[in-house]
């Protein structure tokens, strides 16, 4: 997930106004960015727990959409921060999630085991990166909500690898709950983004994110 801190310093140097990278910097650092990947965190989840006898096929490519549009959503976001220790941690999520989606939805029959594998991996280095850049960053908002998303994510993982479900059902109703809860906290991250820059009066671009994505 995505955090933000104040105004940036001198973002505007680095590349002309108008083109992409500007577009995408801005996009990155918007709260409704941020609500739309919290969005894609949440609806995979209600879906999967009030469908709870979908099948692994069905299941696989659920998360694997999950993960290749959140993976989208990190990857812009990157774009919004201008210290390159910021955006490394950001890069290797974005990776990290399109590449786990693309072998869920590559071989959408796995077993079991190996969807949990799967998503236990990107969950707890997805929670480790996000918990190291909330701890290191300076002047860093809302940062408890921040280490309680991280912290939900590592325990996320650590139960999925630990506790490998033994049926698709039983699977599913795992990972449906993890994704409610951590889209939840990505809502509450954003919302707070939003009251913060209503309540200082900056609406413009120039709000740079940090974290690990």
């Amino acid at each position: 997930m995505a955090v933000t801190r104040g105004p940036a310093h001198g973002a505007g140097g680095e590349h002309p106004p108008g083109v992409p990278v500007e577009a995408l910097a801005a996009l990155g650092r918007s709260w409704q960015w941020m609500l739309g990947s919290a969005v894609v965190t949440f609806v995979p989840g209600v879906i999967v727990l009030v469908w709870p006898e979908a099948t692994l096929h069905v299941l696989a490519v659920l998360v694997g959409l999950y993960l290749l549009a959140t993976g989208a959503f990190r990857f812009v976001g990157v774009f919004g921060r201008e210290d390159q220790g910021e955006r490394l941690p950001g890069l290797l999520l974005a990776v990290l999630f399109v590449l786990a989606g693309v072998l869920c939805l590559r071989n959408p029959l796995q077993t079991v085991a190996a969807l949990s594998l799967i998503v236990g991996v990107v969950w707890l280095v997805s929670g480790m990166l996000t918990l190291f850049t909330a701890v290191a960053a300076r002047d860093l908002p809302h940062r408890g909500v921040v280490l309680g998303a991280a912290v939900l994510a590592v325990v996320a993982g650590v139960v999925v690898l630990a506790m490998p479900a033994e049926s698709a059902r039983a699977l599913t109703r795992l990972l449906g709950l993890w994704l409610v809860l951590l889209g939840l906290v990505e809502a509450a991250v954003a919302l707070g983004r939003r009251a913060a820059l209503h309540k200082s009066g900056l609406t413009g671009p120039a709000h740079r994110p940090t974290g690990a994505g």
